[in-house]
Parts: structure tokens; C-alpha cells; sequence
């Protein structure tokens, strides 16, 4: 499996807010969780283009690291900076 509990420790401990892999509820953990399932499932796309069903769960994917990059706008933008730069995103 491409995503075991040690990868997840390790993503927590990397972008959590209080730099602890037991944090794992901070939107930072979160986005970065999401992205990594992202990047994973596009790769996925990218062979089995008639894959529907991943299509519809990477575009939900998608919409909810949106909301949460968005929640994390609002409240706090120095956060939002750092996790969009550390993550390389767009926007």
C-alpha cells in the first residue's frame, strides 16, 4: 500500500503545526496528507485514464484540500503562506 502508518507519522511529523507526528488534526497535517494522496492519485490518472471512479475521488480530494487551504486563509494567512510554499502549491 502506498500510503502505511509510517508514511502518515512521517507527514504529520514533517507539517504539523506543533512539529509532533501525533498532531494530526491541524489543517497544515491535513493539506499535507491531501496532497500527497493527490499527487499519488494523478499519477494513478495518468495510466488508467478510464478509471472513473479514482477521477471522481481525486476531484473531492481536490475540493476538500480547497476548503481547508481556504479556512486556513481566512484565520490565519501566515500559515496559509507557509504550508502553499512548503508544499509548492499553486495560487
Amino acid at each position: 500500500m502506498y500510503l502505511d502508518q509510517a508514511k502518515k507519522a512521517e507527514i504529520f511529523g514533517q507539517f504539523s503545526k506543533a512539529g509532533n507526528a501525533t498532531d494530526t488534526g491541524s489543517a497544515e497535517s491535513q493539506i499535507a496528507l491531501f496532497s500527497f494522496r493527490i499527487k499519488h492519485l494523478t499519477e494513478h490518472l495518468k495510466k488508467n485514464h478510464k478509471d472513473y471512479k479514482t477521477a471522481r475521488s481525486l476531484t473531492q480530494l481536490v475540493a476538500k484540500r480547497r476548503a481547508l487551504l481556504n479556512y486556513l486563509y481566512d484565520r490565519d494567512i501566515n500559515r496559509y503562506r507557509a504550508i502553499v510554499k512548503a508544499l509548492g502549491l499553486r495560487k
